[in-house]
């Protein structure tokens, strides 16, 4: 009965409402029925990230459950174990496990999707790589995924080939970088073992390039990877990029190759917002079996903008409070953020901070230093000024020192101002973050 109705209301969606929404569509299939009553349904899911995503949405799916039902049900979110077993194998059988032909293919035991955080930035991008799982070979071939360092691109590549090779072990699959595939060209060439290489790429089911970017340029490992591609594509086999940049922008790349990668699905992949970092950091935590407050993750994701600094910053603090507390809370991770920032600003000096400023407004330091009074120029050394005093902590004369101020009232009226400024103006928070960020300080 609690399939039948939820298998139901998912075939009434696929009506008019999955045109509308197709990646809650997608989201809500992988969720099970644990128990139906009256009032409430209660939903399991595997993935954190995936809880994280459909509680954003719980008002419309209520919503549209209401109306399927005819009657106000609330839903309720538990987490539920993997269904995945690893099967037994044979008494004396030597067969290499799942994880054994994942690690000699290239893959690393730390990704899955059971550990990729959904959220908006790449909510399309994990929806595709769903989709290359369920058909691998046949929906968007090849996946091309784009964007800048610690977005995620590695991690749901990695996850598509875990996934694949799960649902059916016998398949054959490699993750490989650009710069190791070009490296084992070179190698094959020079000891004259193109064949074997050309076995190895050539007959897979699945072949993952991370960095693909890294063989642009290169004209013989060029030449080989459009057989390589082009033989995997023939075969039925499924082949999955990533790159920092899209087709179009990679410099020194064959034309052939930038009309086949563009011949796919391409998905920019953006950096992770607040929401994400959290879940990114909560996700963590969990794997490591640390325990902390929701309100100290938002400090440290509120703090880190590289994600891959989170995991470093978790783990930082977690050492400074073992044994002093149960758990990582706020005052713990302030601390922390305020020992690493006392560290950071000793060593920078007064003048890196004015020629951080001036880089960043492109002005030279003897404008931000003189009297000029273009607001071009009056702004960036208002900043200045409020930089030196809050993140540096000079005192007012000293900063009216280092700006050329005969007293230090001016001082006191940019802080002052800057100080609103950023409180309700977020691009000029932002560029003050930027700055900070160009010294290696953070807010």
């Amino acid at each position: 009965m609690r399939s039948f109705v939820w298998g139901d209301f998912l075939s009434s969606l696929e009506n008019g409402f999955s045109k509308k929404q197709p990646v809650l569509v997608l989201f809500l299939k992988q969720l099970h029925v644990v128990n139906l009553t009256d009032n409430k349904i209660t939903l399991g899911y595997e993935n954190l990230g995936l809880r994280i995503f459909i509680e954003k949405k719980l008002p419309v799916i209520e919503e549209e459950l209401n109306k399927f039902l005819k009657k106000r049900v609330a839903v309720e979110l538990v987490a539920v174990p993997s269904k995945k077993r690893a099967k037994e194998a044979p008494l004396l059988s030597f067969q290499p496990t799942t994880e054994d032909v994942l690690i000699k293919s290239g893959f690393s035991r730390r990704y899955g999707f059971e550990s990729f955080a959904v959220s908006p930035s790449n909510q399309v991008a994990y929806a595709a790589a769903q989709a290359v799982v369920c058909n691998p070979g046949s929906a968007y071939n090849p996946l091309f995924l784009y964007g800048g360092v610690g977005v995620g691109k590695t991690h749901l590549a990695q996850s598509i080939g875990r996934k694949i090779l799960e649902d059916n072990n016998n398949r054959k699959i490699c993750f490989s970088p650009g710069d190791l595939f070009t490296n084992e060209l070179i190698e094959s060439i020079r000891g004259k073992s193109t064949q074997k290489f050309r076995r190895k790429y050539r007959r897979l089911d699945l072949l993952v390039i991370d960095d693909v970017q890294f063989i642009a340029g290169k004209q013989t490992i060029q030449e080989e990877f459009f057989h390589t591609f082009n033989s995997i594509i023939s075969l039925g086999g499924q082949v999955i990029l990533t790159s920092d940049k899209p087709p179009n922008e990679i410099k020194n790349l064959e034309d052939r190759l930038r009309s086949r990668f563009s011949g796919g699905l391409m998905i920019d992949i953006q950096p992770p917002n607040f929401e994400l970092r959290t879940a990114i950091l909560l996700i963590k935590a969990r794997e490591k079996n640390i325990d902390i407050d929701i309100e100290a993750a938002k400090i440290i994701a509120e703090k880190t903008d590289d994600t891959r600094a989170l995991e470093g910053n978790l783990l930082s603090v977690y050492a400074q409070t073992i044994g002093k507390k149960e758990k990582i809370d706020d005052e713990a991770v302030a601390n922390y953020f305020n020992n690493k920032k006392e560290k950071q600003v000793k060593k920078i000096a007064p003048n890196d901070v004015i020629r951080s400023v001036c880089s960043y407004y492109e002005i030279k330091p003897s404008q931000i230093k003189g009297a000029g009074k273009e607001t071009r120029i009056v702004l960036p050394r208002q900043i200045a000024m409020y930089l030196l005093r809050s993140s540096l902590r000079l005192r007012l004369n000293q900063v009216a020192f280092f700006l050329n101020k005969k007293d230090h009232t001016t001082v006191i009226h940019a802080v002052n101002k800057i100080t609103k400024l950023t409180a309700k103006d977020p691009i000029l928070k932002q560029d003050v973050k930027n700055i900070l960020s160009s010294l290696g300080l953070s807010t």
